[in-house]
């Protein structure tokens, strides 16, 4: 198979071909001397196609905006001895919890690893191609309350929270939500309620929610659609922050 002429390079690049472009320059002449051309043509599509997907799954990572980027479900420190299940561990790595529209809280006191589980499963998704972002309920709280003076800020704002297919919320119920912020809640949970995933890091039991979400109708409702078809994770009380520093 004799080099691209310049004209084909620039047709393949103006289809959005690059990768197969960069697979076909790539190919050592040496190591498929011999093959036929078909055999040729699934190399180099294979080379592309993987190149594709390293390039897509690493954009899908970078826009999570996770806060430990380097987070990973196969990398745990202390299982046993926090309690975590291997097993729970494992089911989660497939994602098919996702595909459930299943929920997860990972509970457990402060430093005890939630926020580094929830990077790491939202990470996780990531490599499965499912479209995940991660954020600290403090910053919801702040772009909620930015989105409100804008032009249908609101909408807006719900309709692209309400869109990720796994959706992490860190520090969960750290401050007691407002009446506006708890009105927010609801609605964005209805909306992802039965069509995606969310993730909770929180160090409030499950006991402590209705409360800190000022009781009454609305912590009703919202607790409704989070506690069915929720999978519940105690973090246990290492501080792995502590354990992190020490073993560095």
């Amino acid at each position: 198979m004799s080099s691209l002429d310049i004209e084909t390079k620039r047709k393949l690049r103006e289809m959005g071909a690059t990768p197969l472009l960069e697979a076909f320059q790539a190919q050592d002449e040496a190591l498929v001397l011999g093959l036929g051309f078909e055999e040729r043509i699934r190399i180099i599509v294979d080379e592309a196609h993987s190149a594709f997907t390293h390039s897509k799954v690493d954009g899908l990572i970078r826009r999570a905006g996770l806060r430990y980027p380097t987070a990973d479900l196969r990398r745990l420190d202390l299982v046993e001895e926090r309690g975590l299940d291997r097993g729970v561990i494992s089911q989660l790595a497939t994602c098919s919890f996702i595909e459930r529209s299943h929920n997860v809280v990972f509970q457990g006191f402060t430093g005890s690893g939630k926020s580094y589980l929830g990077c790491a499963l939202a990470k996780q998704a990531c490599l499965h191609r499912i479209r995940a972002h991660y954020i600290r309920m403090p910053d919801l709280a702040e772009a909620w309350h930015l989105a409100r003076d804008k032009p249908q800020g609101q909408m807006k704002f719900l309709r692209k929270y309400a869109a990720f297919t796994l959706l992490v919320i860190d520090e969960w119920l750290l401050d007691p939500p407002d009446e506006s912020m708890r009105s927010m809640l609801l609605e964005l949970l209805e909306r992802r309620d039965d069509t995606t995933s969310t993730v909770f890091c929180t160090q409030y039991a499950k006991k402590d929610w209705h409360s800190r979400l000022g009781g009454g109708v609305h912590a009703d409702a919202i607790m409704d659609r989070i506690v069915h078809n929720t999978i519940w994770i105690d973090t246990g009380n290492h501080n792995m922050r502590e354990h992190t520093a020490t073993t560095q």
